[in-house]
């Protein structure tokens, strides 16, 4: 089953719009973690059993396992993900953005060692820095677009040729020419929703990641009413920190567990 087929399957199986994040610190793991060699793939298993009913995708951050000296773990975790619930998706956040015989590495190591459903990507090297990655079309691409951070608005907001903001033209290219096997998304963040709104027009009903509830501070309501699609899908809103960190004994993964479970009904208010 390709990406978008297999994420719409998981937004009505579990009538989510949660996408769970990944982000293993391991300065925050509960102490009967510390220490242990497999520290980062067991406390990541924690959450994923713990909340796989209730997302629809899992999307780790590369940094915070290469940090960690934990690629295999990566590795391993994706690989459980899929054994043990195969209906949730999992997006590998690494915002990878290189030219040609590089990106082209980057694509294997994302789709065939990682098995990675999806990837994040960076636009800013044009088109045939991503061009790699649509050689694996059942696999999804999903290409920054107005990301969450203050910084953001330095470059996404810039004015181009015809008056549109930067982020709008690459909201326009990805949903365009550059979506060459239907496989394509972008991300936009919670933090900014006339903006998602903006993107939703433009896009029309091209899947959306959507960082920034939680820790960073965006509105679950203002952010599902500005980028739903008529059918109240179309969107995978992710929570990392405040669903991770949410307890810090052994029970963790179960304290996990009811911020994913309120975070999805939350978002479930506003979804008709």
């Amino acid at each position: 089953m390709d990406f978008r087929s297999k994420l719409a399957a998981a937004w009505q199986r579990h009538d989510s719009l949660l996408c769970v994040g990944l982000d293993p610190d391991v300065k925050r793991f509960p102490a009967h973690l510390q220490g242990r060699s497999d520290a980062v793939l067991a406390f990541c298993k924690g959450i994923v059993d713990a909340t796989a009913d209730l997302a629809c995708a899992f999307k780790p951050q590369i940094a915070y396992f290469a940090a960690a000296r934990a690629e295999d773990q990566l590795q391993d975790l994706i690989a459980y993900i899929h054994e043990k619930h195969p209906a949730v998706p999992v997006v590998l956040d690494a915002k990878r953005g290189d030219i040609g015989a590089t990106a082209q590495q980057y694509a294997r190591e994302a789709f065939e060692r990682y098995q990675a459903d999806a990837l994040t990507v960076n636009p800013y090297m044009g088109f045939d820095s991503v061009e790699p990655y649509l050689e694996y079309p059942d696999r999804g691409l999903i290409v920054l677009c107005r990301t969450s951070n203050p910084g953001g608005s330095d470059l996404q907001n810039l004015t181009v040729e015809g008056g549109a903001r930067l982020y709008q033209h690459v909201a326009e290219l990805v949903a365009g020419k550059w979506n060459l096997h239907g496989q394509n998304a972008l991300v936009v963040g919670a933090t900014f929703p006339q903006e998602l709104a903006d993107v939703r027009r433009i896009v029309g009903d091209l899947p959306l990641l959507v960082p920034g509830i939680g820790a960073q501070g965006g509105d679950v309501e203002a952010t599902v009413k500005a980028g739903r699609t008529a059918t109240g899908t179309g969107l995978m809103i992710s929570s990392s920190r405040a669903i991770l960190y949410a307890g810090s004994g052994e029970d963790y993964a179960a304290q996990s567990r009811k911020i994913a479970l309120g975070t999805r009904d939350e978002v479930n208010l506003y979804r008709s």
